[in-house]
């Protein structure tokens, strides 16, 4: 008892027992900034015991508390912080208390504050003042903040690298609750990219770097090139960071150097992953890939994938590929690629074995705008009960991409557009024509902290030219699964083709449309949940003619964020359609659309 008797004592001497902080009269969200901004309360959080930081602390919140309440437009605030009743201003450092019982903080705000007026010059043409600074509009000093910086960033945009804020006028009118502000700025001289200096490069040559980064010499300078320099050479997976850092000074004839300086990856590298629904079975893939292998960013890349391990009805299926993709080429903003791969499904009544052979260009234009053209043959072999069929195609694909999502794995806005179009010859077997398929989606988040989502989905697609026995499978569409419609059986839903007298076998149809749509809502910080409705539509002849079919699926769902992507989980039934067969389940992950 001796020995626990100063240990004890000493707790107690160190206790905190409360720390208040009220203000009269203020709305809840300008209290929680209040209190987000006090170093006292975080302390009291953190349970904090020790005196002399809390009493830091509390002597800090006086400046801190002032800055919140001029972010929010309060520039008559008093503030009182009170240590177990003495004000902390009044207490000199070296007269800290020996312990801390209580800290009571008090905030007056004052009346809001508007802007007499809200002025910049000299202003840049083009530059994009923030809404909150303006001629009446409450005066927050974060308003002010953002419109000096959205000035300088007006200036850059047009040349003026190094312009930069050189005084304000910032007068406050207390009888009248006004502020007014004006901003100075120094556009500086028009400035021209210098040179472009490489460092921390080690296996990719210098040539090639400078190939890919398409750094702009001798332009006018304008940081939104800067971010594509960067961009491109993240964009190639060879670096694990790419910093770019504008010279401090300006050169001969206001040319301004840029300082680039790269880390390299690892040269490779592997994954793999898993996929199981109920109808279709346990899919399996993996890949590898060398990210620089002759040091030009050339990125060779091998997958493999098992299919339909356990499917219901279905055999075993595979597909084994190799592509090697070489930035910059021939042009800054375009990737060369060729590909190999081999394949074989079971699909319906058919089992279908492809190899392939392509080559084509892939060219980025902006941010979210792609294109992607090439040429490719192919030679399938289509076994049913009929027997055999030999196609052999050359085909011409372009495809063209607009992608404007926040996060393609788990987006929350933005629009996803994809159009296909691909006209090709036949041999054997296999007819001429050409094969079309849009993708559409898009997403809108809304509510508190944008809890919740709404994400739509509209598929369609077609081939023109050939009739169905002489359409290859690969231009055939199919309905049911993951990819189209949850709760049906994956491509379970096609159209009757005859093979000979008194012998019908299913396959794909020559036309499909599907929708879908999702109502996604987050519960935790990881754990979301989805309810879905999904239809799709298969037609037998070109532009939905003849005859067709559809079926439709719906279900709940749960997600699990991982941070890289949610973990999904699916529970489907059939709703409409002739193709239902009870309850499907699907996990995977990322969202499904």
């Amino acid at each position: 008892m001796a020995l626990l008797a100063p240990l004890l004592f000493s707790a107690a001497a160190f206790a905190l027992d409360r720390v208040s902080l009220t203000a009269p009269g203020v709305e809840k969200p300008l209290l929680d900034r209040l209190r987000a901004a006090s170093l006292t309360v975080a302390a009291e959080q953190d349970r904090t015991t020790d005196s002399q930081t809390i009493f830091a602390a509390a002597r800090a919140d006086y400046a801190r508390l002032i800055g919140a309440l001029y972010a929010e437009g309060y520039y008559s605030g008093v503030i009182t912080i009170r240590i177990d009743g003495r004000e902390a201003a009044e207490i000199a450092p070296l007269d800290m208390p020996e312990t801390i019982r209580e800290v009571e903080i008090t905030v007056m705000p004052g009346p809001l504050f508007h802007f007499s007026k809200a002025r910049m010059k000299p202003y840049a043409r083009g530059t994009r003042l923030p809404p909150t600074y303006g001629d009446t509009k409450p005066a927050y000093s974060t308003a002010i903040v953002d419109a000096a910086d959205a000035g300088v960033q007006g200036w850059r945009a047009i040349g003026h690298a190094k312009a930069r804020v050189t005084g304000q006028s910032i007068v406050a009118d207390h009888a009248a609750t006004t502020i007014g502000s004006e901003i100075l700025l120094e556009p500086g001289p028009e400035v021209r990219f210098g040179a472009l200096k490489v460092s921390g490069y080690e296996r990719m040559r210098l040539q090639r770097i400078l190939k890919i980064a398409g750094y702009p010499t001798g332009e006018i300078f304008d940081p939104a090139k800067l971010d594509k320099v960067a961009t491109r050479l993240r964009r190639t997976g060879v670096f694990r960071t790419v910093a770019l850092t504008e010279a401090e000074a300006l050169g001969p004839g206001n040319t301004l150097d840029i300082d680039l300086v790269l880390d390299e990856e690892k040269l490779r590298r592997f994954g793999f992953g898993a996929e199981v629904a109920s109808s279709e079975g346990l899919n399996l893939s993996g890949y590898w890939l060398h990210r620089n292998l002759f040091g030009g960013a050339e990125r060779l890349r091998a997958d493999a994938a098992v299919t339909q391990i356990g499917g219901q009805g279905s055999e075993i299926g595979y597909d084994l590929g190799v592509r090697i993709d070489r930035p910059a080429t021939p042009i800054t903003d375009a990737t060369a690629f060729a590909g190999l791969r081999a394949s074989r499904e079971e699909v319906l009544d058919q089992t279908v074995e492809r190899q392939e052979l392509t080559f084509g260009l892939t060219r980025e234009f902006g941010d979210h705008f792609s294109a992607e053209a090439g040429i490719r043959y192919f030679a399938e072999s289509v076994s049913d009960a009929g027997g055999t069929t030999d196609y052999r195609v050359l085909a011409l694909p372009v495809s063209l991409t607009w992608d404007s999502r926040d996060n393609p794995a788990d987006a929350r806005r933005g629009l996803y557009l994809d159009a296909d179009l691909t006209p090709f010859s036949g041999f054997a077997a296999a007819g001429s024509g050409g094969y079309v398929k849009a993708d559409a989606r898009a997403y809108r988040a809304f509510g508190a902290d944008d809890r919740f989502v709404l994400a739509g989905r509209l598929q369609l697609g077609t081939v023109i030219g050939p009739d169905l026995p002489h359409t290859p499978t690969e231009f055939r569409f199919w309905s049911g699964g993951g990819g189209t419609v949850r709760g049906q059986p994956y491509q379970s839903l096609g159209v009757p083709l005859a093979r000979s007298a008194g012998l019908t076998v299913q396959t794909g149809g020559l036309s499909f449309a599907g929708a879908s749509a999702e109502f996604r809502a987050t519960i935790t910080d990881t754990i979301g949940a989805v309810a879905f409705y999904d239809v799709g539509l298969i037609s037998i002849d070109e532009l939905f003619g003849g005859a067709s079919q559809w079926h439709s699926g719906a279900g709940l769902g749960l997600r699990y964020n991982t941070g890289i992507g949610p973990i999904r989980l699916d529970v489907a039934m059939p709703v409409a359609g002739a193709t239902g067969d009870g309850v499907q389940i699907y996990v995977g992950i990322g969202q499904a659309f």
